[in-house]
This record gives C-alpha cells, sequence and structure tokens, in this order.
C-alpha cells in the first residue's frame, strides 16, 4: 500500500512539473511566435537553462529573410559586444596569474597611452578641438567598467566625439579592417570624453583590453581565446572569423522597412559588410568582433554561474567572479549618469538599488550585442537566458531581452521544474 502511494505521489509530482513546464514553454512559444508574425523580429533563437539543464531551445522565423531559409537552433549570430564579457575573463585570467593589477595604468603596458589628455573646447566647423590633461591616467579597471572617458565612433551621443574620431578614422569593431595594434595605437592619440572615473561612457574600453590581453600575454587575441576560453569550454561555434564549412550556419543581418525585413546588402557602420564574420583582414576586436550561438554562450555563463567552473576545468576563481560581478561605479559616476544604472567588471548588475525595476534576481549579470543578440545569467534561481536575432539598429534595442526576461519569470515557480 505505502508504495502504490509513494507511486501516485510522485506521478502527481511528475505531472505538476510537466504542466509547469508546458506553461512556460507556450508562454515563450506565444511571444516568439507573436514577435515574428508581428514583424516585430525577423527570426528568434531561445534557449533558456535551469539548474545547467536546457529547459527551453527553439528558433523562429528566418535565418535569411531574403530567401526565407528556417531559422535553425544552432544557426551562428554575430555577437558584437557579448564578446566584452569574454575579453573582460581574460583580463581576469592575467589579474589571476599576477600578471597585473586592475588599478594599474593602462600606459604601463601600452605606452601609447600615456598623459591621457581631455577634450575642453570644440569647434565644430572644423573638428578642431583643444584638451587639458586628465586629473590621473586611464587605470585597467576603468575599462572594465567603462569609466575611462573612451568613446564609441558613429554610436556614440557625443557628436564632438563623433566628430572627432571620424577625422582620424577611429572605428567601432564591428567588421572594421586593420589590425588591433594600429587600432588602439591610434585610439591613445585621441582626448578623452571627461576625466577618468568621473562617468560612464560605453566605449572602446574593452578593445584597449584586448590589446592588453595580447601585449601581456604575448599570444594573439584569438589564440588565447581559442586556447584558455573557448577549449575548455568546448565552444566550437565561436571565432571571429567563421570557417567556410560553416558558412552556411551564418545568420543574415535584416533591417525593418515599413512593414517587413529585407535582408541587409549595404555596408554597415564604417563602410563594413554584413559578411564581415566570413572575411580575412577583420582586426580582432575584444569588445565586438566574434561570432558564436546561444549554446556555446551557455556554456562561457555556465561556467561563471558554477563560480569559475565547468566540466570539471576552472576558467576562473570563484572569488574572481565574485568580483566582476560586484559594482564598480562609484557614486559620483552614478549620480552623474543613469541613478539605477549598475555595472561592474564586464557586466550590468542587478542589484539592491534596481531591483524595483527588473524581474530577475539581485545578482543577475547581463548584457547584449549591437544585432540584438541578449544574455542574462541568474545566480540565485541557476537561470541563464540567451535571445538571440540579429537586426542592424534595432529600434528599442534592449526592450526585446526584457520581454524574454518579464515573460520567462511570470511563468516559472522554480519549486515545481523538478
Amino acid at each position: 500500500m505505502l508504495k502504490q502511494i509513494l507511486s501516485t505521489i510522485a506521478c502527481v509530482i511528475a505531472l505538476n512539473s510537466l504542466a509547469q513546464n508546458t506553461k512556460l514553454e507556450k508562454s515563450i512559444d506565444d511571444l516568439s511566435a507573436r514577435l515574428v508574425n508581428a514583424k516585430e523580429v525577423s527570426g528568434v533563437n531561445v534557449l533558456l537553462l535551469k539548474d545547467s539543464e536546457v529547459i527551453y531551445n527553439k528558433a523562429f522565423g528566418y535565418a535569411d529573410v531574403s530567401t526565407k531559409q528556417p531559422l535553425k537552433t544552432d544557426n551562428i549570430f554575430r555577437i558584437a559586444s557579448q564578446t566584452k564579457a569574454i575579453t573582460s575573463i581574460a583580463v581576469m585570467m592575467l589579474y589571476e596569474k599576477g600578471k597585473i593589477l586592475l588599478d594599474d595604468p593602462i600606459s604601463k603596458y601600452i605606452p601609447q597611452f600615456k598623459n591621457p589628455q581631455v577634450l575642453d573646447k570644440f569647434n565644430p566647423a572644423d573638428s578642431s578641438y583643444t584638451t587639458v590633461p586628465a586629473q590621473r591616467e586611464v587605470t585597467i579597471r576603468d575599462l572594465l567598467r567603462h569609466t575611462s572617458g573612451i568613446d564609441y565612433p558613429l554610436i556614440s551621443d557625443d557628436t564632438r566625439m563623433q566628430a572627432i574620431y571620424a577625422k582620424v578614422g577611429a572605428v567601432t569593431g564591428i567588421g572594421s579592417k586593420g589590425t588591433l595594434k594600429e587600432k588602439m595605437e591610434l585610439l591613445a592619440k585621441q582626448p578623452l570624453r571627461h576625466h577618468p572615473n568621473t562617468a560612464f561612457t560605453y566605449g572602446l574600453n574593452t578593445d584597449v583590453l584586448g590589446y592588453l590581453v595580447e601585449v601581456v600575454s604575448g599570444v594573439p587575441l584569438d589564440k588565447f581565446f581559442q586556447t584558455y576560453i573557448f577549449e575548455p569550454l568546448q565552444m566550437t561555434d565561436t571565432q571571429f572569423k567563421i570557417p567556410q564549412d560553416k558558412a552556411d550556419r551564418l545568420v543574415s543581418v535584416s533591417e525593418k522597412t515599413d512593414k517587413d525585413f529585407a535582408k541587409v546588402n549595404h555596408t554597415i557602420y564604417e563602410n563594413s559588410s554584413p559578411d564581415y564574420p566570413l572575411e580575412d583582414g577583420i582586426y580582432l576586436s575584444g569588445g565586438a568582433g566574434l561570432s558564436s550561438t546561444t549554446a556555446d554562450y551557455a556554456k562561457f555563463l555556465q561556467m561563471l554561474l558554477n563560480k569559475g567552473t565547468y566540466n570539471g576545468k576552472r576558467i576562473l576563481g570563484a572569488k574572481t567572479v565574485e568580483l566582476m560581478t560586484t559594482n564598480q561605479l562609484s557614486n559620483q559616476v552614478i549620480l552623474k549618469g543613469d541613478p539605477d544604472f549598475r555595472f561592474g567588471l564586464g557586466f550590468e548588475l542587478v542589484t539592491e538599488e534596481n531591483k524595483f525595476s527588473k524581474s530577475p534576481s539581485i545578482g543577475t549579470f547581463s548584457w547584449s550585442g549591437a544585432f540584438s543578440t541578449h544574455y542574462w545569467a541568474d545566480p540565485k534561481e541557476n537561470i541563464i537566458g540567451l535571445v538571440f536575432t540579429q537586426e542592424y539598429f534595432r529600434p528599442n534595442h534592449n526592450d526585446l531581452g526584457t520581454l524574454y526576461k518579464n515573460v520567462v519569470y511570470a511563468n516559472m515557480d522554480t519549486s515545481d521544474f523538478y
């Protein structure tokens, strides 16, 4: 009799778990289908993990809107700024080996950044300008948390910096031709937008960090990633240049027209080809250069949720992961910008101060890429979410990731999963 009772209880628990999973699955299905049918996205890959297990993995829409090629879960995406987290991990690996300190000036390793200057007066007629000496040098920590004063070409909201960068040929790193050394030494000669650690300015900081990895390790950035991160994590589909035998898995870039999407056949950013992941001569941008799959990037995030280990291999120390996911912005910086924004060493963070506006738990870290790829990792609930699309200058870019986070957290009771 006891055996029958226990069997009945087990069946009820299994059915409740199945119902809960079905509810979550249907909710994500409905959102994805609605976005595709309403022409809000051309295609979307969604991967969700809970306690290291895949609980959702589906693709909707098209990998190429011009041919109506269906999107698949193993398609490869340009992840742009999701590269930043990987470069940040590489920097912290050097930190753990005692090769750098976070508050070292970057000029200790890249002398061209010595004696930085801050933009003072600017003449829009010819883009000429004057500068004042920076209050202090740019540190590695500044670069990791984007408080250096280095800006982004083209996508900056400061037209002065846009003009200065355009005049000298500084580039975003998304499909940009050249070498990392050449581009970073050029950047070092340009003025800072503001004094270090007085504001958060999202810029080419992580490209500089990529060059730092090369200088300190003596290994090209792509080789460093491959040897010390991708191979141990079995990230077989993540690279700067996609090999020819995987070219057919690269999702095309699309853009919104009046009523639908069209494949991007023109150049993007600073006259780069949208097919740059297949081309030679592209510089190794630590801030924006990689392509990947949802499955590969999930392995990277799982390593971080596991406090630095994956499949028995340690990539980073637990205390280092804790440091990276601790807010690094001073009160002065926060008050000058978005009062609810918190950032660690490479990630946006959910903290006690900004939890009121976000579905994920305190401790969650996240970011996104320029072609509208999104990720988050929630240590409290042990959840990883990835939402990948491939669009050029998508309006309200960050809203897409937020939509999925809201649906996921609204339709799951984690105690019912297993």
